[in-house]
Parts: C-alpha cells; sequence; structure tokens
C-alpha cells in the first residue's frame, strides 16, 4: 500500500485555485523615501496647474473675443472706483453680460486692474470684453466738438464757454483781443474751460506765426500783434472767403498811402467794445467821434484787434490782393464791388441807392439822433458768426451831411444790406 495521504475530491473551480498565494513584492526602499514622495507630489500638481491654466485661457480668451451683449452703440460714464464696481457699471448698462467673473479674469489676463481710467466711452454695438477693457485702459473717452465762429471777440467767446455744459470750471480772465483762434476743437467732457482758453492760444501763435512767415515782402505792418489787428478789422468786413484777400488789399494800399481806413467795424468796437454788437445802426455823430479805434478819425491801424480773426483773415491779411483798390461798396448781394478811383466808387454807391429803394419793405426809423444814412438797419446778433460787412469810404466834407443818400433799406429777404457806402467828396491827403 502507498503511505500518500488519500486525495479528497474538489470542485473543477476549487482546482483551479492555487493551494499557496505568493507573497507581496517587497518595497524597495527608494520608493519609500519621503524626497520621492514629496517629488511625486509636485508633478502631480504641476500637472494640475497646467491643466488648468491651460483650460482658464481657453475660456478667457473666448470670454475676451466673444461678441458682446450690446445691441447699439451706447455712451457710458465710468467714475472713478474700483473693478467690482465697474463691472456693476458695465453690466447695469448692458456692455457686459451677467457673469462678472468674466470681466474680472479679462482684466487680469490683460494686466489692466490699476489701469482703467474713467471718463465718458462710447461703446459700440456688440464690442468684445477686450474692446470694452483696452477702450478703457487708453482712455479713449469722448470728444465733443466745441466751434468757434470767426470775427467774435474775446468777451463774446468766453460767454460761449460758459454756456457749455460739457466745459468745466471758471474763466479767470477775459483774454487779450484777438488771443484767440476761432476754430473747431474737440474736448473731453469735464475738460476746464481755462485748458480750453490755453489750447485756443496755443492755436493762435501757431496760426500767426505761420502767416507772419510767409506774409509778403513790401507788407506795410511793423510786427505780428499789427497783423492781427489788421486781420480782425479784415474778419469784420467780410465773411465771404472769395474778397477777404481783396479787402485786406484795399487797407494795406490806404495805409501805403496815408489815407485813413474809415472802417464801420472800428467805430462799432470803439462804442461797445468787447460785447462786439451796437445792437443798432451806427449815428451820424459817432462817425466822427473820438476813439482810439475810430479809424475815421484816427490815422493808420487802431491800438489792437476789434475781434479774433480766423486763419484765412490772417494769411489775407500777410498777403493782400495785388490790386491798387481804395474802394469797396456792398453790392447788394451779400457782396462788395471794388474800385480804385472815387468817380467809380460814387456810381456803384449810387447803384447800391436805387437797389435798396427797389427793395425797400422795412425802413428803420431814425432816433432822436440821426442815424448814419448809411449803415445796415441793425446789427448782427452776438451768437451770429458771420461778421458785418460794411463798406469802406472816404469821411465826406463839412457840408455833406446836405447830400447823403437816403438811409439804406432792407433787401427782400428780411437781411439787412450792409455797406452801404457814404456818398462824398473824394479822400484829403490827411485820409
Amino acid at each position: 500500500m502507498s503511505d500518500r495521504p488519500p486525495i479528497s475530491p474538489r470542485s473543477p473551480r476549487a482546482a483551479l485555485e492555487p493551494e499557496h498565494l505568493p507573497p507581496p513584492p517587497k518595497r524597495s526602499a527608494r520608493a519609500r523615501n519621503p524626497f520621492v514622495i514629496v517629488g511625486n507630489a509636485i508633478i502631480t500638481l504641476i500637472l494640475l496647474a497646467m491643466i488648468g491654466a491651460g483650460g482658464a485661457y481657453v475660456y478667457v480668451k473666448q470670454k475676451l473675443d466673444a461678441t458682446g451683449p450690446l445691441t447699439e452703440d451706447k455712451v457710458v460714464t465710468i467714475p472713478k472706483a474700483g473693478t467690482g464696481d465697474i463691472a456693476d457699471i458695465l453690466q447695469r448698462n448692458g456692455v457686459i453680460d451677467g457673469n462678472r467673473f468674466g470681466f474680472f479674469a479679462g482684466v487680469l489676463a490683460l494686466k489692466a486692474r490699476s489701469e482703467l481710467k474713467s471718463g465718458e466711452y462710447a461703446f459700440a454695438k456688440g464690442a468684445t470684453l477686450r474692446d470694452v477693457i483696452e477702450t478703457m485702459v487708453e482712455g479713449k473717452v469722448v470728444q465733443h466738438a466745441f466751434t468757434i465762429p470767426e470775427g467774435l471777440t474775446s468777451e463774446q467767446i468766453v460767454a460761449r464757454l460758459m454756456d457749455n455744459d460739457i466745459l468745466s470750471g471758471p474763466v479767470r480772465n477775459i483774454p487779450p483781443e484777438g488771443s484767440l483762434l476761432p476754430e473747431t476743437y474737440k474736448f473731453a467732457r469735464g475738460t476746464p474751460r481755462e485748458q480750453v482758453i490755453q489750447r485756443m492760444q496755443q492755436a493762435q501763435r501757431r496760426a500767426l506765426a505761420e502767416a507772419w512767415e510767409r506774409r509778403a515782402p513790401d507788407l506795410p505792418i511793423a510786427s505780428p500783434e499789427r497783423l492781427v489787428t489788421l486781420a480782425s478789422i479784415v474778419e469784420k468786413e467780410t465773411s465771404r472767403a472769395d474778397e477777404r484777400s481783396r479787402v485786406a488789399a484795399v487797407f494795406v494800399n490806404r495805409l501805403q498811402k496815408k489815407m485813413r481806413l474809415q472802417s464801420d467795424p472800428t467805430i462799432i468796437y470803439g462804442l461797445v467794445g468787447g460785447r462786439g454788437t451796437l445792437g443798432r445802426p451806427i449815428k451820424r455823430s459817432e462817425i466822427t467821434q473820438s476813439s482810439p479805434y475810430n479809424t475815421y478819425v484816427i490815422d493808420g491801424l487802431p491800438p489792437g484787434p476789434i475781434a479774433n480773426p480766423g486763419r484765412a483773415a490772417l494769411e489775407a491779411a500777410a498777403n493782400p490782393a495785388r490790386t491798387r483798390d481804395l474802394y469797396f461798396v456792398a453790392d447788394g448781394s451779400g457782396g462788395h464791388v471794388f474800385t480804385e478811383t472815387y468817380d467809380a466808387h460814387r456810381k456803384n454807391v449810387a447803384k447800391l441807392r436805387t437797389l435798396e429803394r427797389q427793395l425797400q419793405n422795412d425802413t428803420a426809423e431814425p432816433d432822436a439822433d440821426e442815424e448814419a444814412p448809411d449803415k445796415p438797419a441793425a446789427d448782427k446778433p452776438a451768437a451770429e458768426s458771420a461778421p458785418d460787412t460794411t463798406a469802406t469810404t472816404p469821411a465826406p466834407p463839412a457840408d455833406a451831411a446836405k447830400r447823403r443818400a437816403p438811409p439804406a433799406k432792407r433787401g427782400a429777404n428780411g437781411a439787412s444790406q450792409k455797406g452801404a457806402a457814404r456818398s462824398s467828396s473824394p479822400p484829403t491827403a490827411k485820409q
């Protein structure tokens, strides 16, 4: 008999299982090292951070460049505030969507947290978050146009500045006459009025320097300041671009011949100064009234400008037309006719008188102190941009009052016929 123990019968499944499991392998000493454990953790964290950063990058990029919720262009005022308050304002105005996290993420991604500027901004329809943030970072605030017409006095310009509610702050002093350049300027809301004046003065200095540099070599003007004075008279005499250089030529020719300029706007400035408008016709007694500005009384140019001339008037005064004209009178249609001789001038005056009689429909009644018969029926209001266009003519002799033509009438369109010249004898050598 065999000494082997008897074999106990087992199920097929049990028969397949091993009788003894092998022991687990021993961990190496290196794997149990704490530095290895920490290193593995760090690598894991780095991988997770990279995955998170990649996801955040994709999210933020999509958020920055996605079309915004604005359905139309909108102007929004952003005050000096923190990022959260700015996000609230943009959200309330529909510039960004309701997810403020996207705005914060965009600000951080563009490194703009401390760069967001306050101001009035115009956001376009569908503006992306990137557009919104970059607009505020670059300070692209809304620019408001502010136009100063040619021929206004400094006092009138300051009045317009004070009436403009886009600007802020007071004006300490009225700028010197002729020191401001009439032009269209653009400013942000809240710009101080003093800053506007400084910019206008800088522009005037540049324009004057350019005109003076290009002046005619035989110009009988001693300084840039005197050029401004002449340009201001030209500006007030005509608003037509095609006449400025020819009007300037009349005054330059008179200066060269030692004739008085006899410009009506200088009478008005001598009477009202910076207010700029008389509000009524010039009276006959005021033509010979003593005034430093009345060029019917004084020789040469007045002591200073009578308004703020524009670039075109400065250029015209610096480079007058090459003519020998000494007279001009209104032609009844908004322009003037120019002549070299007094006889031809008187014929033009007669034509104007005939036209006035034909078109008369509203005669101005003279007051107790008889009005000058050849002045417009009413000065233009101060707010009007077009300058007065009165004619330059010689002063009458002592007995000319008896031989004056009838008063100037209003034209058919209701506007006064500017520049109706006096009918009188030729000027003397003093004029």
